[in-house]
C-alpha cells in the first residue's frame, strides 16, 4: 500500500474519529497532535510553541511577542518569523512522514503540502450544523448555544489558517479530491467509503469508456 490520506474537517463533523478508524482498518500510522510532536523534534523548537500556533490564523500581537522571545535566544538572528518557522517545520514534517509510507494526516494544510505526491488522497469531512452542535455539546458537556459558538470560532480559525497558507478555499469542493457529508452515511459507512476509495487508488479499475474499444463486444 502507498496511499497517504489527508483529512480536512469541520469541527464536530467526526473527521478525526473517521481518520482514526481508517488508519486502524488499514494498519497505518495516524497523525493529529502527533504531527506537532514530530515537527518539534525535527525543528528543535519547543512543542508548546507548535501547540500555540496549531491551525491558527496569523496573530500580530502573538507573533511580535514570540518573535521577541526567539531573538532573545542564544544564536538567534534575522530571518523567518517564528510563525513562519513553525509552519515550514510542520510542512516539511508532513512531507517527511509521507516519504516514510502510507498514513492518515489530519488538518494542518497537509493536502497542500502533498499536492504533488501521486500517492496522495485528499478528503474534506463536513456535516450539518445541528448534527455538529449535538455532537460537540455531548462531548464537551456544554449547552447547544455554547457548542455552536465553539464550532463557529474553531471553523473560522481553521479556515483562516488554511486560506492564509494555501491561497485555496477551506472546504471548497475544488480544493480536495473528495468532500463528504459524514451525517449522510454515518461515521462507520463514511469510513467504508474512504476504504473503497483507497482500494481504487491502489488498484484502479478503468471505466468502460477508458477501455480499448476492441475489448467491448
Amino acid at each position: 500500500m502507498k496511499t497517504i490520506i489527508t483529512i480536512g474537517r469541520q469541527y464536530g463533523s467526526g473527521g478525526k474519529e473517521i481518520g482514526i478508524r481508517v488508519a486502524k482498518e488499514l494498519g497505518i500510522p495516524f497523525y493529529d497532535k502527533e504531527l506537532l510532536q514530530e515537527a518539534a523534534k525535527k525543528s528543535g523548537l519547543c512543542e508548546k510553541i507548535f501547540e500555540n500556533f496549531d491551525e491558527r490564523p496569523k496573530s500580530l500581537l502573538y507573533s511580535i511577542a514570540m518573535d521577541s522571545y526567539m531573538f532573545s535566544l542564544p544564536g538567534a538572528g534575522a530571518g523567518d518569523s517564528l510563525e513562519q518557522q513553525v509552519y515550514l517545520a510542520t510542512f516539511n514534517t508532513i512531507r517527511h512522514l509521507a516519504e516514510e509510507g502510507p498514513c492518515v494526516i489530519i488538518g494542518r494544510c497537509a493536502d497542500y503540502a502533498l499536492a504533488d505526491n501521486p500517492n496522495h488522497l485528499s478528503i474534506f469531512i463536513h456535516a450539518p450544523m445541528d448534527v455538529r452542535v449535538d455532537r460537540v455539546a455531548k462531548r464537551q458537556k456544554v449547552s447547544p448555544e455554547e457548542a455552536r459558538k465553539i464550532i463557529i470560532k474553531t471553523d473560522k480559525r481553521r479556515a483562516s489558517y488554511y486560506e492564509y497558507y494555501t491561497s485555496k478555499k477551506w472546504g471548497a469542493v475544488d480544493s480536495y479530491d473528495f468532500c463528504m457529508n459524514s451525517h449522510y452515511l454515518g461515521l462507520g459507512r463514511t469510513v467504508e467509503l474512504i476504504l473503497t476509495m483507497v482500494a481504487h487508488k491502489e488498484h484502479p479499475i478503468p471505466s468502460p469508456t477508458e477501455q480499448d474499444p476492441t475489448e467491448q463486444a
